[in-house]
């Protein structure tokens, strides 16, 4: 992991970020002092929506208000 200063970041940015991308880290000092490191982003797949339709299912009375007795265990449990 290499260190470098805040002005020398500033000038190599493009040269810094290449570097990151293909794996490794870079910490910015400030005055000789750490103040941030430049690592690369997670490689996430991006989300696909839809895909688990028609696989979850959930009763009919998913949204039907909840029972007296368990209503009554949140009674009195506010923060005061």
């Amino acid at each position: 992991m290499d260190t470098i200063n805040i002005h020398e970041a500033k000038t190599h940015l493009s040269r810094l970020v290449e570097e990151v991308a293909a794996g490794g880290e870079v910490v910015i000092a400030k005055n000789g002092v750490p103040r941030a490191k430049l690592v690369p982003l997670d490689s996430a797949r991006p989300l696909r929506f839809g895909v688990l339709k028609g696989k979850i299912r959930y009763p009919d009375d998913f949204d039907a208000p909840l029972p007296d007795e368990v209503l009554a265990l949140f009674v009195g449990r506010r923060r005061k």
